[in-house]
């Protein structure tokens, strides 16, 4: 058996302090991922400093139409605050559908950033995988990759991005700051997320025992016209097949603004920069989603398990922006159309 020490950290500097100087420990929030892969052995670190103690749970908007929030807020809570649901339906809705009630509730807002992957292969322990042992190789390049990414991938890993709130906060151009040894800093979301490349072990631009504080949501014009489109095996807590942050601001019949991100598809929560760029000043209007769509899919490297994701991704980024044109309507509760 494995002996875990375990420090309950009082300060903020004092919780980076303790974990940056030591390279065997790690922050414990809500612990819904970590304990986990403690207890499969995927993870080994010899110390946890626990940080729920930190003034970092709160949640407010700011006066230019904002949003900020600790990086310990509970995703309920988050999910639930009437500045989110109010100016982000989007942020709300990926948020009820990325867990279970229970998981939100201890889930913490920069846990879930942080959360790894759900590819066996990572948490197996045992098979080969360049994120859990650089240099060991790719078990699901010739495995079983049908829940894998599409795009973003490299030789050494396909492995999805498993974050819902991630996927949202990309659209929305957040910014997620951070406390480390070499002070605050602040990353746009968007560059928050590595792609695999040949250092699929590497997922964040963080170092070692930099934590994360908060999160500024901007405030954008097509925000508060937004949604989450989820598309999954089952409609219970389950993880994206394929997924859509969509926001979108229509004038005189003509995209004036749109903020699109895909998840479920992606080794991180994939901004659809070409989609975007494609529908600016064009007709808001099923036929221009849909070559959208196909401009933004045209790079995919499907393997034969997963081809079935990129027709599925294109049809995903159509009825989300159609729903939000008024094509179709969806549930504002979790963004699934009715």
């Amino acid at each position: 058996m494995r002996t875990i020490t375990y420090l309950r950290a009082t300060d903020t500097a004092g919780a980076v302090e303790a974990v940056s100087s030591d390279p065997t420990s790690d922050y414990l929030a809500g612990g819904t991922t970590e304990v986990d892969l403690l207890r499969q052995e995927v993870l080994n670190p010899r110390r946890l400093v626990d940080i729920n103690d930190l003034p970092l749970n709160g949640i407010e908007g700011t006066p230019e139409g904002g949003l900020r929030i600790g990086a310990l807020a509970r995703m309920s809570d988050v999910a639930a605050h009437p500045v989110v649901r109010e100016r982000f339906p989007v942020l709300a809705q990926a948020l009820e559908s990325g867990a279970s009630p229970q998981l939100r509730n201890m889930a913490s807002m920069g846990g879930n950033l942080l959360q790894r992957v759900r590819c066996s292969y990572f948490r197996d322990a045992e098979s080969p995988c360049n994120k859990r042992e650089p240099g060991t190789g790719c078990s699901a390049l010739a495995g079983f990759s049908r829940g894998h990414a599409v795009l973003g991938t490299s030789e050494h890993c396909i492995a999805t991005h498993p974050s819902d709130l991630a996927v949202a906060l990309v659209a929305l151009d957040a910014h997620v700051r951070t406390l480390g040894p070499r002070g605050e800093r602040t990353y746009p979301a968007d560059e928050f997320f590595l792609l695999p490349g040949d250092s699929p072990h590497r997922e964040h631009p963080m170092e070692h025992g930099e934590l994360i504080t908060g999160i500024e949501v901007p405030a954008t014009d097509p925000a508060r016209r937004s949604l989450y489109l989820k598309v999954r095996d089952r409609a219970s807590y389950e993880f994206a097949l394929v997924s859509v942050a969509a926001a979108l601001s229509v004038v005189d019949g003509s995209v004036a603004d749109v903020r699109l991100a895909l998840g479920g598809v992606a080794t991180t929560p994939w901004r659809a920069r070409r989609a975007e760029d494609f529908l600016v000043g064009a007709a808001a209007d099923a036929d221009a989603f849909g070559m959208a769509a196909r401009v933004e899919m045209a790079d995919a490297r499907p393997t034969p398990m997963n081809a079935f994701k990129v027709e599925l991704a294109r049809r995903t980024i159509v009825r989300a922006l159609r729903t939000l044109t008024g094509g179709r309507e969806a549930d504002p509760g979790t963004g699934s159309p009715t």
